[in-house]
């Protein structure tokens, strides 16, 4: 091996060293969020929920009068759903073909509550629950 194939040998892997905490901080920021749409199977509606936080939204479709395309309608989070304690979250349908909320759970503590529409102004969560 020559000496300059060795020098670009090391550089490499000090290079590599440097970038790697950028690299592993873009790697945990992707898939920091969970969606599902709810149960209901007359309803449009799909929720959001940031895994680490719990924080909970949902969006929909909604016809716009006067328009072929329509709208993306968002309900941002409200009582209980806004971001709680840090931890690691999912959410959870039930089978019920009628329900229009979902289940949030807690994975590290096995608690949960569940997260609906209100009067079609925000996401709210009830008290968590064990």
């Amino acid at each position: 091996m020559r000496l300059s194939q060795h020098f670009h040998g090391r550089r490499f892997l000090f290079l590599a060293f440097c970038a790697a905490p950028f690299l592993a901080t873009g790697a945990t920021a992707a898939g920091n969020y969970e969606f599902l749409a709810a149960p209901q199977t007359d309803l449009n509606r799909v929720f959001r929920l940031d895994k680490a936080t719990g924080e909970v939204g949902a969006c929909q479709y909604g016809l716009k009068e006067g328009s072929s395309i329509g709208v993306t309608l968002c309900y941002p989070p409200g009582e209980g759903a806004k971001a709680g304690t840090f931890s690691e979250y999912a959410l959870v349908a039930s089978r019920h073909t009628g329900e229009g909320g979902v289940f949030r759970v807690d994975l590290r503590s096995g608690m949960m509550s569940i997260c609906f529409v209100l009067n079609e102004s925000a996401v709210v969560c009830t008290p968590q629950a064990k």
